[in-house]
C-alpha cells in the first residue's frame, strides 16, 4: 500500500487542507504541448474546469441517442449492475461503461480534440478510469450532493493522487431548470476529508444518492464564498472538463425537459489504483478500471 496523502473518513473530524499535487501536471516547456494556450491553462488552474460552447455538433452527438435506445430495450442489460435506476422512480439514472458497450463512444473518448487537452493537462498518456451517461427525465430526475470524485475514488478505489479529470459532454439541452452541474470554483485546491467510516459495498447505495463522503455544511460555505457557485449551461455537444477535486453536485430536475451528460474519466497511466484506502474490497470494473489501463491512442471520431 503506497502512503495515504489524502486520509478521510477515518471515523474522526480532520480540518481541510491544501492539495498536495499539482493541478497542471505537465512541466517546463510541455506545458504547452497541446491545444490549450496559456489563458485556458491558467483558467484551469484557477477554477478547476474548462467550459466549451457547443463543442461538437448537435448532428455528433445525436446518434447516441440512438444506441441507448437500443440498450433500454434489451431487458437483460437494463437488470444489470451497469446500470443504475432512480431510486424514487425507478427510472434510468446511469449506465457505467460506455466505452466498453459501444464502438461510437469509445471513439469519443479517442477524439484528437478532447484527447490533446486532457494529455496537456494531465502531463502523460491517460486511460479510461470510468464512464458513464448520467439522465435525468423531466419532472423525476433525481439531483446529487455536493461531493469531490477524488475523494470516493481515492478512498473507494485506491487512486493515489490527484491526477485524473471528467469530461462530461451535454446530449441535451443543460438550461437552469433541468438541474445542470453546478460546481464551485477555487475548490479543487483544497481537499476536504470527510467523517464517516465507508459501510461495505457502499457503492449499491453511492450511485443513486450520495451520503458518504459528503463535505461538511462549515467548509462548504467556506468554499463557496470564496469561489461562489457556477452551472455551465449550453446546447447539445458542448464540453466541459473539470478537474477530480473541484466541488459539485446537482439539483433535481424540475422541469419538463429531459438532462442527459455523457462523463469520460481520464486518469494518467502514472496514477493507476492501488488497493482502496478504505480496507475493502476494490469496486467492480466498470466503476475503476484495473485491467484496462493502457494509454489512449488518438481516433478521429469523423470516421466513427
Amino acid at each position: 500500500m503506497t502512503q495515504d496523502v489524502y486520509p478521510t473518513r477515518t471515523g474522526k473530524p480532520q480540518e481541510r487542507f491544501f492539495r498536495r499535487d499539482p493541478v497542471i501536471h505537465a512541466r517546463n516547456e510541455s506545458r504547452w504541448d497541446g491545444p490549450l494556450d496559456e489563458e485556458a491553462l491558467s483558467r484551469y488552474e484557477r477554477d478547476g474546469f474548462l467550459w466549451f460552447e457547443g463543442f461538437f455538433s448537435r448532428e455528433r452527438v445525436e446518434p447516441f441517442f440512438d444506441e441507448l435506445a437500443d440498450m433500454a430495450e434489451d431487458k437483460a442489460f437494463m437488470d444489470s449492475d451497469e446500470v443504475i435506476s432512480d431510486p424514487d422512480s425507478g427510472e434510468l439514472r446511469s449506465v457505467f461503461s460506455m466505452h466498453t458497450l459501444s464502438d461510437r463512444f469509445d471513439a469519443l473518448t479517442r477524439d484528437p480534440r478532447v484527447l490533446g487537452m486532457v494529455r496537456q493537462l494531465l502531463g502523460s498518456d491517460v486511460y479510461i478510469h470510468q464512464s458513464r451517461i448520467n439522465d435525468k427525465f423531466g419532472f423525476q430526475g433525481n439531483g446529487f450532493n455536493w461531493h469531490s470524485d477524488f475523494e470516493t475514488w481515492h478512498v473507494e478505489d485506491g487512486m493515489p493522487r490527484m491526477r485524473a479529470l471528467s469530461a462530461s459532454l451535454m446530449l441535451t439541452d443543460n438550461n437552469e431548470f433541468n438541474g445542470p452541474l453546478m460546481l464551485i470554483p477555487g475548490s479543487h485546491q483544497y481537499f476536504v476529508p470527510a467523517i464517516e467510516q465507508t459501510p461495505e459495498n457502499n457503492w449499491k447505495d453511492s450511485l443513486k444518492a450520495q451520503r458518504i463522503g459528503v463535505p461538511d455544511t462549515e467548509n462548504l460555505r467556506f468554499l463557496a464564498n470564496q469561489g461562489g457557485i457556477t452551472a455551465p449551461k449550453g446546447r447539445p455537444g458542448s464540453l466541459l472538463l473539470f478537474e477530480c477535486n473541484t466541488l459539485h453536485a446537482s439539483n433535481k430536475n424540475l422541469s419538463p425537459w429531459p438532462r442527459s451528460n455523457l462523463f469520460f474519466v481520464y486518469n494518467s497511466v502514472d496514477n493507476t489504483l492501488a488497493q482502496p484506502y478504505s480496507g475493502q474490497e476494490p469496486r467492480p470494473e466498470f466503476l475503476a478500471a484495473r485491467q484496462n489501463c493502457g494509454p489512449l491512442d488518438m481516433k478521429d471520431i469523423h470516421a466513427s
